[in-house]
């Protein structure tokens, strides 16, 4: 480990950032450095303001990639070299808002039947049953599948927040088989590493996401399906159920219910609830060149 990389650690880590979190931010620098095959802490506004460009252009990176990219190389200069940053020469890219791919509740049937081995399908229950994120569905431990209060805890979240998700009857049955088919019964994580030397490690979250992608593949779905797809789909379709939108804020654990109104505009119970104003309209039968 270089001296570097070293040091923006035990600032992410002093600040208690997320694994993901410090996992990316490196990551983020080291792609830079590479970049221009020099040490980060000799690069300056001129090569930051050339890579942002680079990433639009040569790796065809989104908005909010390329943001992302820049939060990193931000932490980086201030908070581990205590460099100013000036925004004005290095702005942040002006963000993308779409509205997430959403499934039919056939459609994740479709996607979950169509899983292997019997793991994936296990793991893409999880992930629709409680909606959520990937990376908190790694780090899931035995000892959070509460089947006496039938619900599932989690353990820092997002923004190192716990919370409370529901735990189904379907899921715990699945949960039951999937504990039955380990060989080795875990002490600690739910969803163990496979491979023998990291037995005692999770799942990694890029696990779960080839698991998605291979399940959305075999089951020929035509849109764009990864994990994230189905938290989307838990949300959206508990709000078609008639679940209240302050519910559904604190399962999926926002901390702003603006986040989770969103999905109002997916929610195929509120569109159909509004007409639209063309059948308010009077208009004749025909058009006047047919007459």
């Amino acid at each position: 480990m270089t001296h570097l990389r070293k040091m923006m650690l035990e600032e992410l880590q002093r600040r208690n950032y997320a694994e993901t979190t410090i996992e990316t931010y490196i990551r983020a620098v080291k792609e830079f450095s590479q970049y221009f095959n020099c040490s980060p802490d000799r690069l300056g506004p001129r090569h930051i303001r050339e890579y942002q460009a680079a990433l639009f252009q040569k790796r065809k990176f989104s908005p909010n990639t390329v943001a992302q990219h820049l939060a990193a190389l931000r932490f980086f200069y201030i908070k581990t070299l205590k460099k100013a940053w000036s925004i004005t020469e290095t702005p942040y890219p002006k963000r993308a808002v779409h509205l997430p791919t959403i499934l039919s509740q056939e459609e994740v049937a479709r996607l979950i039947d169509a899983a292997r081995p019997p793991l994936h399908r296990t793991l893409l229950m999880t992930l629709y049953a409680t909606g959520l994120r990937r990376a908190e569905l790694a780090r899931l431990k035995v000892s959070d599948v509460d089947s006496q209060r039938m619900v599932v805890h989690v353990q820092g979240g997002k923004g190192r927040k716990d919370r409370d998700v529901l735990l189904s009857p379907n899921l715990l049955d699945e949960l039951k088989r999937h504990w039955h088919r380990l060989r080795r019964k875990p002490s600690v994580w739910l969803f163990p590493s496979r491979h023998a030397r990291a037995s005692d490690r999770p799942i990694t979250s890029k696990a779960i996401y080839h698991a998605c992608k291979s399940a959305a593949r075999r089951a020929a779905l035509p849109k764009n399906v990864h994990p994230h797809t189905l938290r989307h789909c838990f949300a959206t379709h508990l709000l078609e159920a008639g679940a209240d939108l302050r519910t559904i804020q604190k399962l999926l654990g926002h901390s702003d219910l603006e986040e989770t109104a969103r999905y109002l505009h997916l929610s195929q119970r509120h569109l159909n609830a509004t007409a639209s104003p063309l059948d308010s309209l009077k208009l004749k039968d025909e058009s006047p060149q047919n007459e």
